[in-house]
């Protein structure tokens, strides 16, 4: 059955003060189209199918733990990505969410960009053969080891994060004999709507130089002045997991006032604006996000907007969407171990990872759907909290939603929404062994990211 044949999949669950819930009105069987990879179904036997590939065929051919990644569907968001903004606008990859080769190499067919935080990420876009031109360096502590590298190879730009690395930056590449073609990143102080450690906008945060009391003008001033730079334009990024467009419409206006005091400072129109990412997806049924092309509309609407009221010519716009494209691409699928009711309370539905794959839940308060795979049930749903198997009581992959009430030891779940950030973030704690990403698409799957083993960690142990 293809997804589109399904209607909305379950809710989580309306947990009240007595322990009583609200039971779910959905079918426990149905997969929401917002929250899955756009060829995950069930055939007919009630298994969960990505590219054509049943999960129990995935599990044992591959393992559980295992984030499986739908190929066709990531290079279709890229692709959307890529149209909705059309020539005039520079879409870069951000690979923070999820990188690997593999990926380096999709993007680079579908004609994004990529921007990179750190010398790993780095090497890692390079060795795929994405061009150097079309990277660009992100990053609050760039060493100088990495800014080197970063000129040596001939980065597109390098995102300018404080007044001593516009110093940095510039020295480094006149002592290479080179103009480095740089942002600078300025903090506008709107607070987007989300979760305090992924706001990024307020001043009162690691990143980018304030606008407010004229920091943001001064650094400007500064890297003007000094030959190893050229000052392409302003990045600003307000948060992550957004909705609502308000916040960049507010901060569109401060980036313009900015860019007209430059002009009006310096003569100079800088010729870029870079919006940053963090546009939302969904997670659960009740999130819902905005289309590529919604987005397109509505930022290059703001920026023109602002800059005809500013008397400027409208700048090349950046977007650097990450999550927005690999986030819904990707499941996590895991084996049931154990299942131990509470009564009057939940269910605990303890699976073979855990934290050390899915740090989000414990570290952001994230939100998540989860689906029994290798069949389907008319049992009674029971409300449950999926954990893991680490020794922590905040191990919570999801922490309430329903599935069937005869769910056993060795049925396969799957946790939807889990490309961004998932594996990224993914950690050995208690030793336990990173999962593989395996990418499927037409009936076809391959790992692209192999499982971590136990001779892999102990090669970094010395001893």
């Amino acid at each position: 059955m293809s997804r589109s044949a399904h209607p909305a999949g379950p809710r989580h669950a309306d947990v009240l003060p007595e322990g009583h819930y609200t039971a779910p009105a959905e079918d426990l069987n149905a997969l929401d189209p917002k929250v899955w990879a756009h060829t995950v179904g069930r055939d007919a036997d009630g298994v969960v199918t990505v590219g054509g590939i049943s999960v129990t065929q995935l599990a044992e051919e591959y393992g559980t733990p295992a984030y499986v990644l739908d190929e066709a569907d990531f290079r279709d968001r890229a692709r959307a990505w890529r149209t909705a903004f059309g020539n005039d606008a520079d879409v870069f990859y951000a690979g923070k969410a999820f990188l690997s080769r593999a990926v380096v190499r999709w993007l680079h067919e579908e004609g994004l960009n990529l921007d990179v935080c750190s010398g790993g990420e780095l090497a890692t876009a390079l060795s795929a053969g994405m061009p150097a031109e079309r990277i660009a360096f992100h990053g609050n502590n760039k060493s100088p080891e990495e800014i080197e590298r970063a000129v040596r190879a001939g980065v597109g730009r390098i995102v300018l994060d404080s007044f001593q690395e516009i110093v940095r930056v510039a020295h480094i590449a006149q002592s290479l004999g080179k103009r480095q073609r740089v942002q600078i990143r300025i903090t506008v102080g709107v607070e987007a709507h989300t979760h305090e450690f992924i706001a990024t906008a307020h001043e009162d945060q690691k990143f980018g130089i304030p606008l407010a009391g004229g920091q943001a003008a001064e650094a400007v001033r500064r890297a003007l002045q000094l030959d190893g730079l050229e000052v392409i334009g302003i990045h600003s990024h307000i948060g992550s997991q957004i909705f609502d467009m308000s916040g960049f419409e507010v901060a569109a206006h401060r980036v313009v006032g900015l860019l007209k005091d430059i002009r009006d400072e310096h003569g100079v129109e800088l010729p870029e604006i870079d919006l940053g990412g963090g546009l939302g997806i969904a997670y659960t049924s009740d999130d819902d996000p905005r289309e590529p092309h919604e987005i397109a509309k509505a930022l290059t609407e703001i920026v023109t907007r602002e800059c005809e009221a500013a008397r400027l010519a409208t700048p090349r716009i950046s977007v650097e969407p990450g999550r927005a494209i690999v986030g819904p691409t990707a499941f996590t699928l895991y084996e049931v171990g154990t299942v131990k009711p509470l009564d009057g309370l939940r269910t605990y539905v303890s699976v073979d990872g855990g934290m050390s794959d899915n740090i989000r839940t414990a570290l952001y308060d994230a939100e998540y759907s989860v689906a029994l795979a290798s069949r389907t049930s008319d049992a009674e749903p029971m409300l449950v909290r999926v954990v893991g198997k680490h020794c922590e009581s905040g191990d919570i992959v999801v922490k309430d939603a329903f599935l069937p009430g005869d769910l056993a030891p060795g049925d396969l779940v799957a946790v939807p929404a889990t490309g961004a950030y998932c594996r990224s973030m993914a950690s050995n704690y208690n030793h336990v062994l990173r999962p593989p990403v395996v990418a499927v698409r037409d009936g076809a799957a391959r790992v692209i990211v192999r499982r971590e083993t136990e001779e892999d960690l102990l090669r970094l142990d010395v001893g």
